[in-house]
């Protein structure tokens, strides 16, 4: 029990995306300006478990011969904001320009392959012998699947 503990306690925890700031806090002194924030998330892709291959009657090869891997991931939340002065020209007009984007799960998939066999089963009318046919390839085409989303503000 003790070892199963210990083992569970260093498994590394797995973040959806890693924020990050990018600062610009320097750009505020140097140039007497309001600098604008901007901040985001790294996202931490986690590969997801392998469809194993499945044999089909009549198929000596299983089906698909290379694995489709599934990486998930989040895009992690997006902010970019920045102040705008004098905006009808008039210093009580001042206000704050931003572009938001929530985080959005994505998920990909790398490609696979299908291969067929040159041969087919053995038949019985070939003195058991199989018989030679045109081999099959397929490429399984990579997939990606998110709805990113980007607001657009000025308050």
């Amino acid at each position: 029990m003790t070892c199963m503990a210990a083992a569970g306690a260093a498994a590394p925890a797995v973040a959806d995306a890693v924020p990050v700031e990018v600062p610009l806090e320097a750009l505020e002194a140097s140039l007497g300006v309001d600098a604008p924030r901007v901040g985001t998330g790294v996202p931490v892709p986690v590969v997801g478990a392998i469809e194993p291959p499945r044999h089909h009657t009549g198929d000596m090869l299983p089906s698909p011969l290379l694995p489709v891997i599934p990486i998930g991931t989040e895009l992690g939340d997006t902010l970019v904001s920045s102040p705008v002065p004098n905006l009808l020209g008039k210093p009580e007009t001042d206000g704050k320009g931003t572009v938001a984007a929530p985080a959005t799960p994505l998920l990909a998939r790398g490609p696979g392959a299908v291969v067929g066999s040159p041969l087919t089963m053995p038949d019985a009318s070939n003195f058991g012998l199989p018989n030679v046919v045109t081999p099959k390839l397929g490429v399984i085409t990579p997939e990606l699947i998110a709805a990113p989303k980007a607001l657009l503000g000025l308050h």
